[in-house]
């Protein structure tokens, strides 16, 4: 029987954070009514300034920070958004809840990146925005993007829900686009426990945002817009606060991680390990492979083998989100859409580098993959 437990992903939470929450807890002021509490208010303040923005507006998740984004803008039925298939669902379902249609493009063969020409090729007369989602830590080719969104003006959306310190050009995801959207649920490189943040040069984006998180109220009782309950609490702020003042460190550690698993895997020929442009510093949110080992040394197959001797492998995502019933349902997407998001959805796994990873543990990930594709299995 296996006991060791190397988890996928591990918050790291300490008295700092314990001792942060205990304050807010016994001033009882908990949450307030417009979402701008003290701890909310210094930690949008703290957030916007380590992302180089003007405005950040903390919500309730990473999910709440799309919708808000986008209800921000405006973009409603008749729209069109276009995401990378390679990508989590919410942010295709935010589009949907909206009332807009999102349009699905391949990515990028090495990044799993948005392609940013397949992204051209998809803008339409009702293409209204896109949303590029920086994935696993790596930055979508930001500048083409940018460039192309600009000459359509189209409003850009980034999803960096998994890039929280990741650098393009020496730019922080969140600062490029026209609206940056965080997640701070429990496996990211930081965390409120759930939790989410929008970040905007743009004074009247921020404004809407403030407004639709509460339920689109200037003032109390008195609603300008439509809107949801969307606030952050004042304990996960405080949380917040903590984490992101180790956020730097932490991801110097998950890089360390990465640099020894590249290190020992790049040579296996069955796999291939990440790569990133050199004006990409990732972040590292997980570290993920390709696996090619034909039918009996499947990705599938590895990941079960690491399982069960207690490594938390994990499929981000076993299926490109136009592959999911409701899209195909939806649009008459079908296997064979998009090629490369398919391969590689079907090729990917990630391995755990979070900062509780030790280098013992580092080296026994290595030593169960090499015993993997040197083993009858």
């Amino acid at each position: 029987m296996i006991n060791k437990k190397i988890r996928i992903n591990q918050p790291v939470i300490d008295e700092m954070e314990i001792e942060e929450v205990s304050k807010v807890l016994r001033t009882g002021m908990l949450t307030t009514w417009h979402g701008s509490g003290e701890k909310v208010s210094e930690f949008e303040r703290s957030f916007a300034s380590y992302i180089g923005v003007e405005y950040a507006i903390a919500v309730n998740s990473g999910t709440a920070a799309l919708h808000t984004a986008l209800a921000a803008c405006g973009i409603g039925h008749g729209d069109e958004v276009i995401i990378p298939a390679m990508t989590f669902v919410a942010t295709a379902n935010v589009v949907l809840i909206q009332g807009a249609k999102p349009v699905f493009v391949d990515v990028d063969p090495e990044t799993l990146c948005m392609d940013p020409e397949k992204f051209q090729n998809a803008i339409t007369e009702n293409t209204k925005a896109v949303i590029p989602v920086h994935v696993y830590g790596c930055s979508a080719e930001m500048d083409a993007i940018m460039d192309i969104a600009e000459d359509k003006g189209l409003i850009v959306i980034e999803d960096a829900a998994q890039a929280h310190g990741t650098l393009y050009k020496d730019k922080k995801t969140g600062s490029i686009g026209h609206m940056g959207c965080f997640s701070f649920f429990a496996s990211k490189n930081m965390t409120t426990g759930e939790g989410g943040i929008i970040t905007t040069n743009d004074a009247e984006y921020a404004r809407r945002c403030r407004l639709f998180r509460t339920h689109g109220q200037e003032e109390a009782h008195m609603a300008v817009m439509p809107g949801l309950n969307y606030r952050m609490t004042e304990f996960e702020a405080a949380i917040g606060l903590v984490q992101l003042s180790k956020l730097d460190k932490l991801n110097a550690i998950r890089a360390r991680n990465a640099e020894i698993l590249s290190k020992y895997l790049k040579n296996i020929p069955s796999i291939i390990t990440p790569t990133f442009p050199s004006y990409i510093k990732p972040s590292h949110y997980v570290y993920t492979i390709r696996v090619r080992g034909g039918p009996k040394k499947s990705r599938d197959a590895l990941q079960k083998y690491l399982v069960e001797n207690g490594i938390e492998a994990a499929i981000y995502w076993p299926n490109p989100v136009h592959l999911h019933p409701l899209y195909m349902g939806l649009y008459g997407y079908q296997r064979g859409s998009l090629p490369v998001s398919e391969e590689a959805s079907d090729e990917v796994l990630s391995l755990p580098v979070h900062p509780k990873v030790s280098i013992d543990d580092l080296h026994y990930i290595v030593e169960k993959i090499v015993e993997f594709f040197a083993g009858d299995f």
